[in-house]
């Protein structure tokens, strides 16, 4: 009996704490106070937009039609690119652009993060816009994003990101469904004083702030972060409209969840001294959004265990009814394209990825470049 309990109260947590950053702590969030923006003065008047591109030629003419509509609306709005030794003739396409475009081209494959050390190094602006080659933006964003700069305590502002084809692959509905709770939970810790990091579709940051770091991060984390270490505020903009097409295979998302997770664990390690000196509550933030997310897998791996062996030592026929009834629904859903039980598979697809990128950051391996899904 005593068995049977601990092994239903392992269970019980485990549950706890997978359902902790998309159910317990946006409750929480929900019943914390409103931080709200002070605005002291007019918007800063300068801005850089930078971005980086490996093998996005199929993107670049939007891109670049894009970045000329945001010129005429701002025509001081600087752009600057970094080439990351693409092999399409991406930065043929961007250098065609030049006075649009300022093209700083790669020795070869260096990475993100190297890319957008060398453009901050050259860019003029007092707030620096980071996105990615294949997000847009709304034609509205930049001014409205510059706006919240008129709180001299915001020294990075985040927009919202609007995933386009949902419904074309399980994979895309899962992920679409994931970045919808994503931009709530932004949306409450911004209300509640500061979002815990970026991602590199759309943010920024004032230009003074930019700090130095190895290219095995993730860039866009750490940048985003040392708002936080300055003592300013890091908020989310929700009319600050970016738009990118969702990835739809399996293959291609399961690739690019590994990259990320290694690179955030290595991100992690990195800040790791600063993140120690941060208020209680933007530490209680950090590890409901992100630690308990990178070791979910295993939290759903030994809650498996716990469950698999509670339902053996209380019936046999129980445990074998349940491993069947779990396999079954696993093959459904690798063979099937959409519907739940496809949509579960993307999930337990989507923890082993991250567990599988933080194990190989512990052991001491990097990744340090990228490549684009082609199934965008």
């Amino acid at each position: 009996m005593a068995t049977n309990l601990i092994l239903a109260a392992v269970l019980l947590l485990c549950l706890v704490a997978v359902a902790w950053p998309f159910l317990f702590y946006p409750l929480i969030l929900r019943l914390l106070p409103t931080r709200p923006e002070q605005p002291a003065g007019g918007p800063l008047s300068s801005a850089s937009l930078l971005f980086c591109a490996y093998n996005e030629a199929d993107s670049m003419a939007e891109k670049l039609a894009n970045l000329a509509m945001l010129r005429r609306r701002h025509p001081t709005l600087e752009f600057l690119a970094f080439d990351d030794g693409s092999s399409d003739g991406t930065g043929d396409l961007i250098e065609r652009y030049g006075d649009l475009v300022t093209l700083v081209r790669g020795p070869g494959r260096s990475g993100k993060a190297h890319g957008m050390k060398q453009l901050a190094a050259r860019a003029r602006g007092d707030v620096l816009i980071f996105t990615d080659a294949n997000v847009l933006l709304d034609e509205e964003a930049v001014e409205r994003l510059l706006a919240r700069y008129a709180d001299p305590q915001v020294g990075g502002v985040l927009g919202s990101l609007h995933y386009i084809g949902a419904d074309e692959s399980a994979t895309a509905s899962v992920g679409s469904l994931y970045w919808r709770l994503e931009e709530k939970l932004k949306d409450e810790e911004s209300r509640t004083g500061n979002v815990l990091g970026a991602d590199g579709s759309i943010f920024s940051i004032r230009r003074a702030l930019y700090p130095d770091f190895p290219d095995s991060v993730l860039d866009d984390l750490t940048v985003s972060m040392a708002v936080i270490f300055a003592g300013r505020r890091l908020i989310k903009a929700k009319d600050v409209i970016a738009r990118e097409r969702l990835v739809t295979a399996r293959k291609d998302e399961y690739r690019r969840k590994v990259r990320i997770a290694a690179r955030a664990w290595h991100t992690h390690r990195h800040l790791a001294p600063q993140l120690r000196k941060m208020a209680a509550i933007d530490r209680f933030k950090y590890g409901s959004r992100k630690i308990i997310r990178w070791f979910g897998g295993v939290i759903i791996l030994i809650g498996a265990l716990a469950a698999g062996v509670l339902a053996m030592r209380i019936s046999p026929m129980l445990y074998l009814a349940g491993a069947l009834a779990v396999a079954f629904g696993v093959w459904i859903g690798v063979r099937s394209k959409s519907g739940p039980f496809a949509a579960l598979v993307d999930v337990l697809i989507a923890y082993a990825a991250t567990i599988q990128g933080v194990a190989r950051a512990m052991s001491g391996r990097t990744v340090t470049t990228w490549n684009p899904a082609k199934s965008r």
